[in-house]
């Protein structure tokens, strides 16, 4: 009898404790609700093995009209880009019309700076060319190849060579990759769909807000920076990508491996992989492949993270961007954080 006693307690324990790992949904509710050290507005969306496990929207469109946001509605991608421009370059890369490995100036042979000569379009993807962030006019950070430094544009000059190499525009080859994963809500942002962007709000660091009525994007920072997405469509191009139907296999192993590391506030203070336009963190108990997003002049943030394991998505999108950086990634640590604690991933 003592060992059925014994038996039972056992099981309810067990039990009672993988309650308590999945019990994400009620977490993630009474986490929204914290306004210490900020506020959160925007959506979350989770999904495994293409089947959503929690979706909702917290917070308004707009700040002084406080309409509802809702899960359909539009963010800006970011630097989740990134990994859009990366999977379409690859794509040529398949085709044998770019070589990653060569130097660009095969491509682009008007660049009027000598580094055109050395930097290769692999060292663009991985962020390892030495180029500044913003200025191509600024010189080298370091010889390329042998540090990391986050640079947006060097996408810029990959987006130009993949539209020299694939005889098409930026627009045409988003939009033809979105239909192909049957994202019918996300695009390349025109004048016409700009429209359903929904507004970004950039957060003060003294608290007040700055309601941004436009995007001041422009077309040669869409490359790195500026896509039109949804949450559910966002999920859908993770399918898309890490399950097979956008790149060979030997590719996409190229494309989530790395020779670089770089630290980044969300997955923590150690150094993590950096592959094409990817965060590779194969070092932890479980593997994560994502990227962050982050612009506080458009005001916006957003995480989009995968587990490759249990085919796991986990979308946060934010139509706000704190000026404070170290607490703008709050609330995407913390979901992150208690994700990472349920039986989601194992």
């Amino acid at each position: 009898m003592k060992k059925i006693n014994l038996v039972i307690i056992l099981f309810l324990s067990i039990n009672m404790f993988a309650q308590q790992n999945d019990n994400y949904s009620a977490k993630i509710d009474s986490l929204i609700k914290n306004t210490n050290p900020r506020s959160f507005n925007g959506v979350v969306l989770i999904q495994l093995d293409g089947k959503v496990k929690y979706s909702k929207a917290f917070g308004y469109t707009d700040f002084n009209k406080k309409t509802p946001l809702k899960i359909t509605d539009h963010f800006s991608t970011m630097s989740i880009a990134k990994q859009i421009t990366a999977t379409l370059i690859l794509q040529q890369a398949e085709k044998g019309t770019i070589d990653l490995n060569i130097p660009i100036r095969n491509y682009l042979p008007d660049l009027k700076y000598n580094w055109a000569d050395t930097i290769t379009i692999y060292q663009l993807l991985n962020h390892t060319s030495g180029l500044d962030s913003e200025n191509l006019d600024k010189p080298l950070k370091f010889v390329s190849g042998t540090a990391f430094s986050y640079s947006n544009v060097g996408y810029y000059l990959a987006g130009k060579i993949l539209e020299k190499q694939s005889h098409k525009s930026y627009q045409e080859l988003v939009t033809a990759l979105f239909k192909k994963c049957e994202m019918k809500n996300s695009y390349y942002p025109t004048q016409s769909n700009s429209t359903f962007l929904t507004k970004g709000h950039t957060i003060k660091k003294d608290g007040t807000f700055k309601l941004n009525e436009h995007s001041y994007f422009t077309p040669e920072e869409y490359f790195a920076s500026h896509l039109i997405v949804t949450a559910p469509d966002l999920a859908k191009w993770d399918e898309c990508l890490h399950n097979g139907k956008l790149l060979k296999s030997a590719t996409y192993k190229m494309m989530t491996n790395y020779s670089i590391t770089n630290v980044h506030p969300l997955f923590g203070k150690k150094p993590i992989g950096y592959g094409y336009g990817l965060r590779i963190n194969d070092k932890d108990s479980i593997n994560e492949i994502g990227h962050t997003g982050f612009h506080p002049r458009e005001g916006f943030t957003a995480v989009n993270l995968y587990y490759p394991k249990t085919k796991t998505s986990v979308i946060v999108m934010e139509n706000q961007a704190n000026e404070n950086f170290d607490i703008a990634y709050y609330f995407e640590q913390e979901i992150r954080a208690i994700v990472k604690q349920t039986n989601l991933l194992k």
